[in-house]
């Protein structure tokens, strides 16, 4: 087990994990022709936008901590809200020139046109996903945890072979609930819940003994969001990783990874996540 045991190097481990996804993504991103610094510009976008003169950024009500914060996506607080304002700004637009639009989880990565330039909200990279929307390179490498109720047995029996025992629940469609039946795969069929908030509150009910969601999410539910509530362990990273999503074919994701290699390479996404996520990362990791 690895722990970060102080920010600092919370914020390197993170930023060398970052480049490492990033890089691996980029083919699986979907085709795209290196931009040019003038292409990249809003004047050169603008005709790729949803609405002209403004970048509409799409994530999903409510917008938890620590990736957002006060459930006000447009305060620029919070990872995710952050980062989508630094990639922002390295297109040319101001905080004004952000518009916040709400989009179901479930819908973000379903086929069709898209009422968004790009949508920010934990949704992961999966080849299945990519054959209905386009993702950027990675913004976010992700573990995932578990969440359960203080004192109940799995808290301190998590043993493979134990972990198979227990019944989980999650949101549909969530890469928690696909490690879960994949990675974990229980003996008992897990409960499938439209949002994370129900999942969350069936945990709290006892009517399931765990869920599954990323590290800092779940850190989160369990300091502030749940009563009793406790992150069990963290899992090996399985080399997953959150991405912007697109509208399939969008050319755009060409400037936004553009956007997000400068915003690794100069700093500022790790600066970020030393910021927002350091505090939710020191965990023990668990085999499942």
């Amino acid at each position: 087990m690895r722990r970060w045991v102080v920010a600092t190097g919370a914020a390197i481990v993170l930023a060398g994990g970052l480049s490492a996804c990033g890089s691996s993504s980029s083919s699986s991103s979907g085709p795209s022709q290196a931009a040019t610094g003038a292409s990249c510009t809003k004047p050169g976008i603008n005709h790729l936008l949803y609405k002209p003169g403004v970048l509409t950024v799409a994530t999903d009500t409510p917008a938890y901590t620590p990736w957002f914060a006060g459930n006000m996506p447009s305060n620029g607080k919070g990872y995710e809200s952050a980062v989508a304002y630094a990639v922002a700004a390295q297109l040319g637009f101001s905080h004004a020139q952000v518009n916040w639009v709400h989009e179901p989880f479930n819908l973000v990565y379903s086929p069709g046109p898209k009422a968004f330039d790009f949508d920010i909200n934990e949704v992961s990279y999966t080849s299945q996903r990519a054959q209905a929307v386009t993702f950027s390179n990675s913004y976010y490498p992700v573990q995932q945890a578990i969440v359960a109720i203080k004192g109940t047995p799995i808290v301190t029996r998590h043993s493979p072979a134990q972990l198979k025992t227990y019944l989980y629940g999650d949101q549909i469609g969530t890469t928690g609930l696909a490690y879960i039946n994949t990675d974990i795969a229980p003996t008992k069929t897990p409960k499938v819940f439209n949002t994370l908030a129900l999942a969350a509150s069936a945990l709290e009910d006892h009517r399931i003994d765990a869920l599954v969601t990323d590290t800092p999410t779940a850190q989160y539910m369990a300091t502030a969001q749940l009563k009793h509530a406790v992150l069990v362990a963290q899992f090996p990273t399985v080399g997953e990783h959150y991405g912007l999503v697109l509208a399939k074919g969008n050319k755009l994701v060409t400037c936004l990874n553009k956007a997000l290699a400068t915003l690794s390479s100069n700093g500022t996404l790790a600066s970020l996540q030393h910021k927002y996520l350091g505090i939710y990362l020191q965990f023990p990791t668990i085999k499942p």
